[in-house]
């Protein structure tokens, strides 16, 4: 699976935007993120869809990204809000990416 292009990117500029909105993620590429120096988010593509994968903890995870419905859980577990769970989140994530 390959790392999302420009084409794919202009379908998420939305969620793209929300995520920018974050001080604590750094886009350093297009639609690649960091957090505190570490890779903490970026995007595929493949036949299937869009996919956003998100370091939790010292592993990935692989979220599809292709209906805003989706793409609000990839955010809320991002936040940690009460819709996501809470333990997927590192501790240190949760209140500096609000």
């Amino acid at each position: 699976m390959k790392h999302a292009g420009a084409t794919a990117l202009e379908t998420l500029r939305d969620l793209l935007a929300n995520l920018r909105r974050r001080t604590a993620l750094i886009e350093r590429r297009p639609g690649i993120f960091y957090v505190s120096g570490k890779a903490f988010l970026h995007f595929h593509e493949d036949p299937a869809g869009l996919f956003a994968d998100l370091r939790l903890g010292s592993d990935w995870q692989r979220f599809p990204v292709k209906s805003p419905e989706e793409r609000a859980e990839l955010l809320a577990v991002i936040d940690g809000t009460d819709s996501a769970d809470q333990s997927l989140v590192p501790v240190r994530l949760r209140n500096v990416l609000r």
